[in-house]
C-alpha cells in the first residue's frame, strides 16, 4: 500500500520525504533494500519495524549521515545529499539519543549547541533558547544541570535543540526508547503539539502502541524492505476479517454459510451456544457477495437462531506480525 503518485517519470507532489530505490549495503549485507518511501506533508509518520529492520540506517541516509549505495532521496522537495546546505537548516533531528554536557544546565547546553550552528543568529539566541525550552515544557528546569534531568527530560531537551530554529520536518529516532510511562506521555504530547502547528514529524519506532496513538500514517519495515505504507486507517482495513456467529444451531448455520460461498469453521461451544466462524476476505455487494447484514438475514431465513453476530477484524498488531513475520513490542 503506497501513497498516490503520478505516472512514470512524473514528479510526486505534497511529499516531505520521498525515496526511490534507496539501498544501503555493508559489504555483502543489504541493510536497506530498494526503499520507496512517501511521507505526506503535515503527517505524523510512523516508521515501524522490529529492531534491526533498517530504520536507523534509513534515517542516517535521509539526513546525509550515511551515503546510499543506490537510489535517490528528496527532502522538502530537494535532492539529498547534494542540496544538504539548503535542506538541513529546515530539518530538526534527534537520532540515537541526545548527548549533552552533564554538568552544564539545560539552557547552557542549548546555547553551546546553537552557537555551533552556522546559520544561527547570535543576537536572537537567548530568545530562541528560551522559546525552545518553553515549547518542550522545560522552562522550570532551564538552570538545572543536565545530569540531574530524568531520561524523559533529556529527550525533551534533545527535541528542544532540534527546535531552536523553525523546522518544517522533525525526524525522531526512537524518541520514547527507555522512557518510563510519564516520560513517554511527555514526548507523545509534544509530538502531537508539533504536528498541530504544521510540522511534519517522522517517528521511527519499534513500539506499535506509540505509532497507533500518535501517527496519521505509517510504513512497515522488515529485514531492510518496505512491506507496507499508507494512512493508518488503511493499514488497519487491509487486514483480514471474519464473522463470528453464536447460535444453538451450529449445523444449520454451517450449511447456510456454505451456501453463500463462505468456508465456515465450527469453534468450541460457549455458555450461550456454539460458535461458527468464517473468513470475510473480499466480501461486499460490489463483488457479488453479501454484506454482513445480509448474512444475518440469510441465517434467520434459514431457521438459524442467532444469539450473537460480530465482524472481527485483524488487529494492527496481527497485521504487522503477518507482514514482517516477527513480533512487535506493543506495550511499554
Amino acid at each position: 500500500m503506497t501513497a498516490a503518485a503520478g505516472g512514470p517519470g512524473s514528479r510526486t507532489y505534497g511529499l516531505t520525504i520521498e525515496t526511490k530505490g534507496l539501498t544501503k549495503r555493508f559489504g555483502h549485507q543489504v541493510a536497506v533494500n530498494a526503499l520507496d518511501l512517501a511521507v505526506p506533508q503535515g503527517a505524523v509518520f510512523g516508521f515501524l519495524g522490529p529492531n534491526g529492520s533498517g530504520k536507523t540506517t534509513t534515517i542516517r541516509m535521509l539526513l546525509g549521515l550515511a551515503a546510499a549505495s543506490a537510489g535517490t532521496i528528496e527532502l522538502l522537495g530537494m535532492e539529498m545529499p547534494s542540496q544538504f546546505r539548503e535542506v538541513l537548516p529546515r530539518v530538526g533531528a534527534l537520532v540515537e539519543g541526545p548527548a549533552f554536557y552533564p554538568f552544564l544546565s539545560g539552557s547552557a547546553n542549548l546555547h553551546r549547541l546553537d552557537a555551533a550552528t552556522r546559520h544561527a543568529a547570535p543576537g536572537t539566541r537567548k530568545a530562541r533558547v528560551d522559546h525552545a525550552l518553553e515549547r518542550v515544557g522545560l522552562s522550570h528546569a532551564a538552570g538545572k544541570r543536565v545530569h540531574a534531568y530524568s531520561l524523559g527530560m533529556k529527550q525533551r531537551l534533545g527535541i528542544a535543540n532540534a527546535l531552536l530554529s523553525p523546522r518544517e520536518l522533525l525526524v525522531l529516532d526512537e524518541p520514547t526508547n527507555g522512557l518510563d510511562p510519564q516520560g513517554t506521555r511527555e514526548v507523545r504530547n509534544l509530538v502531537r503539539s508539533l504536528a498541530a502547528d504544521g510540522t511534519t514529524v517522522f517517528v521511527s519506532s519499534h513500539l506499535l502502541a506509540e505509532v497507533e496513538q500518535i501517527c496519521t500514517h505509517a510504513a512497515v519495515m522488515s529485514a531492510g524492505r518496505l512491506v507496507a505504507q499508507g494512512p493508518l486507517p488503511d493499514l488497519r482495513r487491509s487486514g483480514s476479517a471474519r464473522i463470528r456467529v453464536v447460535t444453538p444451531d451450529a449445523g444449520p448455520a454451517t450449511s447456510a454459510l456454505a451456501r453463500l460461498g463462505l468456508a465456515p469453521e465450527p469453534a468450541p461451544a460457549q455458555p450461550d451456544g456454539q460458535v461458527v466462524t468464517a473468513a470475510l476476505a473480499g466480501l461486499g455487494a460490489d463483488m457479488g457477495r453479501p454484506a454482513p447484514e445480509d448474512i444475518v438475514a440469510h441465517l434467520v431465513a434459514g431457521g438459524v437462531r442467532v444469539r450473537g453476530f460480530a465482524v472481527e477484524r485483524e488487529s494492527l498488531e496481527d497485521r504487522f506480525v503477518a507482514l514482517t513475520g516477527e513480533g512487535f513490542d506493543v506495550v511499554q
